[in-house]
C-alpha cells in the first residue's frame, strides 16, 4: 500500500506562485511514475504533470512553461511548482502513484488539495 498526502494548496492572486508537495509513504518502492491531476467544476480530470521513475517528466499545453515538477527522493515527496498562476488554474490538485506489479499496475491517489486563484 501507498499512502500520498498533498499540502501547499490556497488563495493566490493571478501571476502569484505555489509550490504543491506530495509526501509518499509505505510500499513506495515500485512506485515508477508520480503525477498531478487537477479536477475543476464542470470539467473533465486533467494530467497536469508527471515525472517517471528516471525522472522524465511531461506537461499538459495548458502549463507547460508556468508549471515544473520535480522530486525529492530523500524525503519521498514530489513537488509542483506553480508559477503566473491564472483563475483557469482553480481546481483541486490530486496527486498520484503508478506502482508496478507482477500484473496490472496500481494506481494510488492523494485526497487532494484546494488551489483557487482569484483577485
Amino acid at each position: 500500500q501507498v499512502q500520498l498526502v498533498e499540502s501547499g494548496g490556497g488563495l493566490v492572486q493571478p501571476g502569484g506562485s505555489l509550490r504543491l508537495s506530495c509526501l509518499a509513504s509505505g510500499s513506495i518502492a515500485n512506485i515508477y511514475a508520480v503525477g498531478w491531476y487537477r479536477l475543476a467544476p464542470g470539467k473533465q480530470r486533467e494530467l497536469v504533470a508527471q515525472i517517471t521513475g528516471v525522472g522524465g517528466t511531461n506537461y499538459s499545453d495548458s502549463v507547460k512553461g508556468r508549471f515544473t515538477i520535480s522530486r525529492d527522493r530523500s524525503k519521498n515527496t514530489v513537488y509542483l511548482q506553480m508559477n503566473s498562476l491564472k483563475p483557469e488554474d482553480t481546481a483541486v490538485y490530486y496527486c498520484n502513484a503508478d506502482e508496478a506489479t507482477w500484473g496490472p499496475p496500481i494506481r494510488y491517489w492523494g485526497q487532494g488539495t484546494q488551489v483557487t486563484v482569484s483577485s
